[in-house]
């Protein structure tokens, strides 16, 4: 029997796009009765509720999920900046925001050409297993590198992260919760002590990073390594699933496919838009949630201290209000909007970060004369806003069909 469609397993589904149409085509705001929760699918109104103050990423008498407060993956939350709101966080995001305004993507790229040739040799890219962790890998071994992390450090870096993140699911369970708060606690050592030896490092991210917090005035040590901490999570599944939901859409565009192979001197131009375009067509991050801390009016509706919002990104990057043609795949693209990575004081600003990492990592892929985009098959981890895809890709399985 075919699983019901709904916000909740909606990042998941093979499909979830008509489903989204229908939300579009109904109400500007609508709530669900069962799920006790508004739903904004329109790209005028999640722009209004991302840009509203009265819309908060956290309820006010839960700043950190109750399920982490009490250890250190908790501590960390409690300094994120894409996680709080208020005065006390104006100062870090104004610091972190800048450092990552003007990113050096000709670095990045070069890290992840380095990275992806050094990763295919650790995992076998023709298997479902070795794609999916070669993917969930190489942004935080990229990242890693950026901040100043030595070579033998990046493959602990990359665990903790991969134990770190799970706590900061719904669908997290005891075990894992108690995992993360061990990977939380090496996560803030080893970041504790990148901050002390980068000051070695005169011309390096992190040296420039803690200038600008010392000329801020923002001399918060745990509030810094936190949002490094965050930095990195944010890197380690929002660019796995940009990456694996590329990898989708070539499968499933073989002309596209074909013609980029074909490209030479264009390529890197090419798979820069492409990337840009995934990211629109098939969001990585396929929703959020917004908390109501005060009485506000949104579409028309009335809404209530307490109330839940959640914000339907992938359904308003497939509005035709704010992209012409929406459900097709166009490289060139005019007045391209995404939604995927936030809107508003919230917006990630690692965006060309995490499409330069994506974009190099598809070049890999693509000279890789052993690499089969035919033989990819796949299904999605279970999340209920990310859309990553875990992939069964194997040649073998290819020939018995």
């Amino acid at each position: 029997m075919t699983q019901k469609i709904s916000i909740l397993n909606a990042p998941c589904h093979p499909h979830p796009y008509p489903y989204y149409a229908s939300l579009r085509a109904g109400p500007a705001l609508v709530f669900d009765a069962e799920l006790k929760c508004w739903i904004a699918s329109r790209a005028a109104v999640v722009e209004q509720v991302l840009e509203s103050p009265a819309c908060t990423v956290r309820p006010v008498a839960e700043p950190v999920p109750r399920n982490i407060v009490s250890g250190p993956a908790g501590e960390i939350f409690s300094h994120l900046i894409r996680m709080n709101e208020g005065p006390k966080h104006a100062l870090p995001r104004q610091v972190i925001q800048g450092s990552l305004s003007k990113p050096d993507l000709s670095g990045i790229a070069a890290y992840t050409q380095q990275h992806a040739t050094q990763l295919a040799s650790k995992y076998d890219v023709n298997t479902g297993n070795g794609l999916t962790q070669y993917l969930l890998s190489l942004p935080v071994h990229v990242m890693g590198s950026v901040l100043g992390f030595e070579e033998d450090a990046l493959p602990a870096l990359a665990n903790w992260m991969a134990d770190f993140v799970r706590c900061l699911s719904p669908l997290s369970t005891t075990e894992q919760i108690a995992t993360a708060h061990m990977a939380a606690k090496a996560l803030q050592n080893s970041f504790r002590q990148l901050l002390q030896d980068s000051q070695a490092k005169p011309h390096g991210f992190l040296a420039g990073l803690q200038n600008e917090a010392e000329l801020c005035g923002w001399q918060h040590v745990d509030g810094i390594l936190s949002n490094l901490i965050g930095l990195l999570s944010q890197t380690y599944e929002a660019t796995a699933g940009l990456a694996g939901n590329s990898l989708v859409a070539l499968q499933t565009h073989s002309t596209l496919l074909q013609d980029l192979r074909a490209e030479t001197a264009a390529l890197p131009q090419k798979l820069s838009q492409f990337v840009a375009e995934v990211a629109r067509y098939d969001a990585s991050v396929q929703n959020t949630r917004r908390f109501v801390n005060q009485h506000c009016e949104i579409a028309g509706q009335s809404l209530q201290a307490g109330d839940v919002i959640v914000v339907l990104l992938a359904a308003a990057n497939r509005d035709a209000a704010a992209n012409v043609d929406p459900d097709i795949l166009q490289l060139n693209r005019p007045d391209r909007k995404v939604f995927t990575f936030g809107h508003g004081r919230h917006a990630c600003p690692g965006q060309d970060i995490a499409e330069r990492i994506t974009a190099t990592c598809l070049s890999h892929l693509l000279s890789a004369p052993t690499f089969d985009f035919a033989a990819l098959r796949w299904t999605y981890r279970a999340s209920l806003n990310g859309r990553i895809p875990v992939f069964t890709h194997n040649r073998q399985n290819k020939e018995n069909t």
